[in-house]
This record gives C-alpha cells, structure tokens and sequence, in this order.
C-alpha cells in the first residue's frame, strides 16, 4: 500500500509540475509581451526557466529536505537524459541542423558549466573513516557543495544571462534576429497574473510530491536517492523537455530542439544547483562525481556530432539512445553493488 501511495505521489506530483510550468510560462511570457519585451529575450528567459522549473522544484525542495543525492541527481541525470534520450529521439525523427552559435558558444558553455560542477566537487572532497570502524578499513569518500560553489554557479548563470540578452539585443538592433509574427493568444493583465501564482503554486506543489514520493520508493524497494533521481526524477522532470524537442523537430524547427536541450542543461546547472547549494550545503557521494564526469563526456561528444557538417544525423541519435541505455543498466547494477 505504502508503495503505491508513494507512485501515486511521483505521478500526480509529475502532473503538476508540468501543468504548472505551462501556466507559469503562459503567464509571464504575456506578462513580458504586455510590457513589450522583445520576443527573443523571452525565449531566453521565461521559455527556458519554466521548461527548467520542474528540476528547479524538485532539487531545491530535496537539498531543504536533506535529500541531498536526489538534489544533485535529478540535475545531472535530466542533464544526461537530455541529450541522449531527448536530443537523440529528435535526431532519430528528423536529422536535428544546428547554428554555428550553438556549436561555437552554447554547447563549450554547457560544457564549462558542468566542468565547474565537477571541480566544485572536488574542492569539497571529505575522507573520512566511520566511528565504528576500528580498522580503518572503511573509508566513507564524500563531496559537500556549499555556498561559495553556489555564488561561482550562480555568478556562471548572472553571466551567461548577461551574454546571451546583450547578443539577442545586438542581433535584433543589426535586425538580424528574427521576430515571431503569431504572438499567440491574448492574456488580460490580471488572467496573466493569475495563471503565474498557479503556476507557481502547482511548480512548488508538484516538486513537494514528488520529493515526498521518490523518497518512499527509494526506502521501500531498498533503491539509493542517487538512482531514483538518475531515473524516474530525471525523466519525469524532463518530460517538457522532451514533448518541446521532439515536436519542434517533427515540424523541421530543429535548431528549436537543439537549443532548447542545451539551454536547459546550463540552467540545471548554474541556477538550479547554484541556488540549491546556497540554500542548504549539498553533501554527495562518488557516484555523482562519476555521474557529472559521464555528463561532461557525452556533452563533448555532442559538441563533436553537432560541428560535423553542423548536423546530428539519424545515426548519432541512435548512438546516443543505446548510449543511454547501456548507462542506465550500469546505474541500475551500481545500485545493487554488483559492479
């Protein structure tokens, strides 16, 4: 019973979290239209932040929980889910173009985000030997993410804002930003306001349940917080990531879907887990040190994909799909400690 009170939780909990994102982008996105904010810093911003929030909810809820490996891995793993699983699947229906932009500036950045991750890690790095162990034999090996991690990510994420609004607004003055025709429907000022608080309501809600509900699975199947997050949280939070990409490369705009992975995965990193470790110190082990170094190969070899001839061919998607699959076997054995 307990269980599947817990699944019921993860569901309704992936429910509202998704449902909130969209009012919340609906929402701010006429908010910024009202004011006349240019249509391509909207996408920057309040597109990318709600496709974002559900991982935001979700990890900032764990590390005030003290959940701490489900902080961490539900960023890394959406992350890694991303780009094989929802980058790949879009390669797979439609060969997915890609900028000169994108390959020069976005993807190095993701990479250096995630770089940072990792020496963030390293330089919280704590050895130290159980009390009930006299030996000595047993050396717990642990990696804490505190404030000062927090500001370098977030001080990352002030900058990447900063560089991303000066381009938008230096290519639309040159008038070479294009701009969108349809604006979509027309939200009255306080329908937008009211769509924004449920969204938020529904992001903070949903995150909650979900926090609550991987936790139990994790507890009652004997599963580690590091799994759960890696798989189901990851998933489940990346969903709008997944829907976005997919039907942007269905209809052709696959510049969209590649964008949209890229952009997601810097904000996982330099937002949702810079703030995160500002909130409340994240304490982690070596899985996700291995995890974060996994991300930051597959990150590379999608810069590699991305620069040939400027396109993610049908092929590289499928390599990205099975690469997916054969690591989440591996996480799942690691799990159990048959490997």
């Amino acid at each position: 019973m307990e269980i599947f009170l817990a699944v019921l939780y993860l569901v309704i909990g992936f429910v509202f979290l998704i449902k909130g994102a969209d009012l919340f982008v609906d929402g701010s996105s006429s908010v910024a239209k009202l004011l006349k904010v240019p249509s391509i810093i909207i996408g920057l911003t309040v597109v990318a932040f709600g496709t974002s929030m559900p991982e935001a909810s979700v990890s900032i809820s764990s590390a005030i929980k003290g959940a701490n490996e489900l902080a961490v891995s539900n960023v890394v793993g959406s992350n890694i889910f991303n780009l094989l699983v929802v980058l790949g699947a879009s390669a797979l229906i439609k060969p997915v173009c890609c900028q000169k932009n994108s390959v020069k500036k976005e993807i190095p950045f993701s990479i250096l985000c995630t770089v940072a991750l990792l020496g963030a890690l390293f330089l919280g790095y704590n050895k130290a030997v159980p009390a009930d162990d006299v030996s000595a034999a047993v050396v717990e090996h642990t990696y804490t993410l505190g404030w000062i991690a927090g500001l370098v990510l977030l001080a990352l994420f002030a900058f990447y804002m900063y560089w991303q609004i000066s381009d938008a607004l230096k290519a639309r003055k040159n008038g070479t930003a294009e701009e969108e025709v349809d604006e979509g429907k027309k939200i009255s000022p306080l329908k937008s306001i009211i769509f924004i608080v449920i969204g938020i309501a529904g992001i903070i809600f949903g995150g909650n349940l979900v926090v609550n509900g991987a936790t139990t699975v994790a507890e009652v199947l004997g599963m580690d917080e590091t799994l759960i997050g890696m798989t189901i949280v990851a998933v489940g939070t990346s969903l709008p990531e997944l829907v976005t990409s997919m039907v942007a490369a269905k209809k052709g705009e696959s510049d969209i879907a590649l964008g949209n992975v890229i952009g997601s995965n810097i904000f996982n990193i330099i937002f949702i887990l810079g703030f995160s470790c500002l909130v409340f110190p994240i304490t982690v082990g070596m899985e996700a040190v291995i995890d974060t170094i996994f991300a930051i190969l597959v990150t590379v070899v999608g810069l590699v994909f991305s620069a040939t001839k400027l396109k993610f061919e049908r092929w590289e998607g499928g390599v990205f799909i099975v690469t997916y699959v054969v690591y989440l076997a591996y996480m799942i054995l690691r799990a159990y400690g048959m490997i």
